[in-house]
């Protein structure tokens, strides 16, 4: 029998509301899905990234206990007064998008950009835009597509 898919949530809980509803959105989908997972706490949407890589890294040198079928990554990041936000966004994207492309992982992606903390409420709570829920199908079809395409046993 073969095992249920596994897939790590690294949530950015730099807005603690805005973090819990997407992670409950993404975790419904999961549910349903059948998809067992763990949740990761980071400080921001900058260390998502890390964390993504670092249990990649653990499954290359066969330290992990399990095996990560998909990952997704859950945040915000909110515009302030200086450039800061520009910063965050572009190399959090950047750098899940190299994580996709470089190691052939599926990534949902779930970090909100946002222009206030009103807008971010609206895209993350699972009664409005359920922003997480999207994330974890987003997830879950490409972690579909790797074994259609055969680069996991089916």
């Amino acid at each position: 029998m073969q095992e249920r898919p596994h897939v790590l949530i690294v949530e950015a809980t730099f807005y603690p509301e805005i973090a819990a509803e997407l992670a409950k959105g993404c975790t419904a989908v999961l549910d349903e899905a059948d998809v067992t997972y763990e949740r990761h706490a980071v400080p921001g949407a900058f260390e998502v990234p890390a964390a993504i890589r670092y249990a990649i890294r653990s499954m290359e040198v066969r330290a992990a206990t399990t095996r990560f079928a998909g990952f997704v990554a859950l945040g915000c990041v909110i515009r302030g007064e200086t450039d800061h936000y520009d910063h965050i966004c572009r190399e959090a994207s950047r750098a899940l998008m190299d994580l996709g492309i470089d190691y052939s992982v599926a990534i949902g992606f779930g970090i909100l950009t946002c222009e206030s903390y009103e807008q971010a409420m609206v895209r993350a709570a699972v009664d409005q835009k359920n922003k997480g829920a999207d994330a974890a199908r987003a997830c879950l079809r490409m972690m579909e597509l790797k074994r259609a395409l055969r680069l996991v046993p089916r």
